[in-house]
């Protein structure tokens, strides 16, 4: 399992639906050592913390992996031509991971780095946000048709991570699986 890109963003008003809208989801890759705080990494904002920061949702980690699905649905969107590459960070994630999916991972799981330790605590549950950084109206649909989600992490021990690190995971109590969790949320949103 590794770290393949570390981004941050600062907040910045983007246009949506007409709206002049604060947020950070637009992330930047970061090249070396990042700080790992308590509230997350050195340079990163989150504008809404009723739904992303604080201490339980300080580091947002999103699997690699799903990468290809996204460019598949931003095509069906007809929003990629050929040399379109959508970037680590898309997904408004500080970490893309390699080697860890959602099926993998339960709530009190622990990320061990070499210089800090992650703890997961919950899945991201995707707003409106989302369908604008990805560029189309049904982009949170699809997310929470695929579980594709990601999950959110807090800092155990802070401390310092950089792109291309290795990390293990350490199994928590293993009561709620990051799938279950999303799929419980889901379902409460769509009722």
């Amino acid at each position: 399992m590794q770290v393949l890109g570390i981004q941050v963003g600062t907040a910045r008003k983007v246009l949506i639906g007409g709206r002049a809208i604060l947020t950070a989801i637009r992330k930047t890759a970061v090249s070396g050592p990042v700080e790992v705080k308590p509230l997350g990494l050195e340079g990163d904002e989150q504008v809404d913390l009723s739904v992303h920061g604080g201490l339980e949702k300080a580091v947002y980690a999103y699997p690699s992996e799903h990468y290809s699905f996204w460019r598949d649905q931003r095509a069906q969107a007809g929003l990629v031509d050929i040399d379109d590459q959508l970037p680590l960070g898309a997904m408004g994630e500080n970490l893309s991971l390699s080697g860890l999916l959602e099926a993998d991972v339960w709530v009190g799981d622990v990320l061990e780095f070499a210089h800090c330790t992650l703890r997961v605590e919950q899945p991201r549950e995707p707003c409106f946000k989302f369908n604008a950084a990805m560029g189309f109206n049904t982009a949170v649909k699809a997310m929470a048709q695929s579980g594709f989600c990601g999950f959110y992490l807090s800092v155990d021990r802070p401390g310092s991570l950089q792109p291309g690190e290795a990390f293990a995971l350490h199994q928590g109590p293993r009561r709620i699986s990051i799938p279950e969790r999303f799929n419980a949320r889901m379902f409460k949103h769509m009722r």
